[in-house]
């Protein structure tokens, strides 16, 4: 829960820190490249978190890693590391994309479901929620077997349930 914290006052600061410098296209790009590293190199997570690393040995490597990022974002993730919160800098990054989408009024929803769903499905089931958000929706569709049928939908903190798997445990609950 700290570390979550920490990563969204971070966020908020370098979000904060780019629009004042007019860099929020360059550093959002430096920002998804270290998530795209993170991603496919597990080792990058592992080196952040070994305390056995030294700070400067860290900071060394950041910046040979990404010799292309901008001079900002660079002092930025420097500071991060300097401060003892390396630890936590995968999560100031997911932070500071959240914080850009809410910021752009970019809604983030998933829908989750058993199979492909039809387009118009996808349709009916956005025009139901378009009352709900304030902005513009960005799907992520999600395949899950287990839901047998139906789908979960995702807002934010708010989840919609009408899958077959749920229905199933509710009503195995009500006999119960």
């Amino acid at each position: 829960m700290k570390s979550n914290k920490a990563a969204v006052r971070y966020a908020k600061a370098l979000l904060e820190l780019a629009t004042e410098h007019n860099k929020v296209e360059l550093i959002e790009a430096d920002i998804l490249q270290l998530l795209k590293v993170s991603n496919e190199a597990h080792d990058f997570q592992v080196f952040l978190n070994s305390p056995l690393i030294n700070i400067d040995k860290k900071v060394a490597v950041i910046k040979q890693i990404f010799p292309d990022f901008n001079q900002t974002t660079i002092d930025f993730l420097s500071l991060v590391t300097n401060n003892g919160r390396e630890t936590v800098m995968i999560d100031i990054a997911k932070q500071f994309i959240s914080q850009l989408k809410a910021q752009r009024g970019i809604v983030p929803i998933t829908i989750i479901s058993a199979q492909q769903l039809e387009e118009s499905t996808k349709q009916s089931i956005l025009s139901k929620i378009s009352a709900a958000i304030a902005g513009t929706p960005e799907i992520t569709e999600e395949i899950d077997a287990d839901l047998i049928g139906g789908f979960i939908v995702r807002m934010g903190d708010h989840q919609i349930d009408a899958s077959v798997a749920s229905q199933l445990q509710r009503l195995k609950q009500q006999f119960v």
